[in-house]
């Protein structure tokens, strides 16, 4: 049976510069017999992408899978290796059009690229991971803000709390206070929890 190469088009917006027209034609010039196309958010999940689904499945071993560039395979740099590191073992060929990456041309050099590129992607993943654990250390050593919604402070949850035991509306607090109407819940339902 003969290889073939299957193309996948993907645009987030009508308006994006390359757009998906121009995407399948510079693929199907690249010679793809069938193109896979679809106009989809970069923060969609790869399951949420029926038409990156369907371009994978079509693929057998010794097919090419070709994309404009490699940001097409997945949202992070990380999805992206796993996803060439995972067609490379499946004996699947990947090229990009703008030239960056060919395994086929890179024949039995292929697994070591790629396994580079997953190193690569596990050095940055733990370096992000260091980072995250100093900030987090640094803003605690510092009292700084470990982020999340900012603390009521206690006079403003005592005021909340006297002006429903006066039988004042959420409104009315709300009105009194500046206070979001789910913060009035929560400092009320969390006093109500405690003299339970």
């Amino acid at each position: 049976m003969l290889a073939k190469s299957i193309g996948y088009a993907r645009t987030s917006t009508s308006r994006q510069v390359g757009g998906l027209e121009a995407q399948v034609i510079a693929l199907q010039e690249a010679g793809c017999s069938v193109v896979f196309q679809e106009q989809v958010s970069t923060r969609v999940k790869e399951e949420n992408r029926p038409q990156f689904q369907a371009a994978l499945s079509s693929l057998e071993s010794g097919d090419e899978l070709v994309v404009a560039k490699l940001d097409r395979l997945g949202r992070t740099q990380v999805e992206v290796v796993s996803r060439l590191h995972q067609l490379q073992e499946e004996g699947i060929h990947v090229r990009t059009l703008d030239g960056m990456v060919s395994t086929k041309g890179l024949g039995k050099f292929a697994p070591v690229l790629i396994g580079l590129l997953s190193g690569l992607a596990e050095v940055e993943r733990s370096l992000i991971n260091e980072r995250v654990q100093e900030s987090i250390a640094h803003r605690k050593a510092t009292g700084g803000n470990l982020g999340g919604r900012p603390k009521t402070n206690a006079a403003k949850e005592r005021l909340v709390l006297r002006l429903r035991d006066e039988g004042c509306s959420y409104r009315s607090i709300r009105e009194q206070t500046g206070l979001a109407l789910s913060t009035i819940r929560r400092i009320i339902s969390e006093q109500e929890a405690v003299s339970c």
